[in-house]
């Protein structure tokens, strides 16, 4: 854990004082942010730094936009790259930092691109828009993309998508150059899959719904022309008593991954669990409140002892002290205003 670490927020600029990316320095044993600057980027909706921790993407007006992280935190811009569609809404790379995933969330496509040596974004290497509608409801109608990774074993691409109430399976060839649909996860009417993350040692799948307020926890193996996903486990994103507006929206694992957070709008509360690495299942510890609306996303600290969570309404991040034991989260500093604050990435960098 020893070395500096810096926090990158992606804001819409079209707020006025937000310019895009706002970077803060972190301190990790206070459990805080402090500003360092700005830097200009068309309504930065989603942040991912690669793997090896050098470059930064955002989502922009203009397509996905890349950034070298300097040793001394500061970040400069790379290239813009189109990503033929309309604008994104997720990102992701690969552990092997090849290819950059871009969820569309207007135009239900997924996006796969080419990532250069340097970390500059290269071109299209594949593309798929999905078909198909859902329910009557206003939100979950037609396709609306939310999430894209590869699956750990190198293998798969899976696809989330919250207007047709489906996870799509994709086999990703780099000859030739396609997606190929080998299996659909179907999911409850109107349960809207949002975001999903994979277990450290690719066992298991987590599965965030943002309508129906669950996540399902699938098991993960490699097969010779699907994966073999089954669920295993379905819990609640919130506690016992939530509001009828409650929206999950975002989930995240502590660094050791012994811990999942899970973000809920409308409640404004962010729910903790206990993770069995041996059975992949979940216990809640705790779902408190976040002193702010809309916590868009979360941030959990090196450390693993803090998180911030940045809320999206009230323009500002919190930033909390997690005791495990007794399942609180005690504030451990002021408030940082923001302009709409979409997404954190933490990255280490220096020695």
């Amino acid at each position: 854990m020893k070395g500096m670490y810096m926090a990158y927020v992606g804001s819409y600029s079209y707020t006025g004082s937000a310019k895009g990316i706002t970077v803060y320095d972190v301190d990790v044993e206070n459990g805080r942010f402090k500003e360092r600057c700005q830097v200009e980027v068309d309504n930065s909706s989603y942040l991912v730094p690669s793997n090896d921790g050098k470059t930064l993407y955002s989502i922009a007006d203009e397509g996905v936009v890349s950034f070298r992280i300097h040793e001394n935190g500061s970040i400069t811009r790379l290239n813009t790259a189109n990503i033929r569609g309309m604008r994104g809404c997720h990102l992701s790379t690969d552990s092997e930092d090849k290819y950059l995933f871009i969820s569309g969330y207007h135009d239900g496509k997924a996006t796969v691109m080419h990532l250069n040596p340097d970390g500059s974004i290269g071109d299209i290497a594949a593309g798929v828009y999905h078909k198909g509608l859902g329910s009557v409801a206003e939100r979950t109608f037609r396709p609306h993309v939310s999430c894209c990774r590869m699956t750990p074993d190198r293998q798969f691409i899976m696809v989330a998508d919250l207007g047709i109430d489906q996870v799509k399976v994709y086999r990703f060839s780099e000859n030739d150059k396609e997606l190929i649909l080998v299996d659909t996860i179907p999911c409850d009417l109107e349960s809207a899959p949002r975001h999903f993350i994979f277990s450290p040692d690719g066992k298991f799948i987590y599965l965030m719904y943002e309508v129906k307020n669950v996540i399902d926890v699938y098991t993960y193996e490699t097969g010779k022309k699907a994966p073999v996903i089954e669920k295993i486990q379905t819990v609640s994103t919130t506690g016992k008593k939530k509001s009828q507006l409650t929206a999950a929206c975002a989930i995240r694992f502590s660094s050791d991954a012994k811990y999942l957070f899970c973000g809920n709008a409308g409640d404004d509360t962010v729910s903790i669990y206990k993770r069995d690495e041996k059975t992949g299942m979940l216990e809640q510890i705790t779902c408190l409140p976040i002193s702010g609306e809309y916590p868009k996303d979360i941030a959990v600290f090196p450390d693993d002892k803090h998180i911030a969570s940045f809320n999206h309404e009230t323009g500002s991040i919190t930033f909390f002290k997690v005791d495990y034991e007794a399942g609180l989260l005690v504030m451990s500093s002021k408030e940082v205003k923001v302009d709409e604050p979409n997404c954190c990435a933490i990255v280490k960098v220096g020695k």
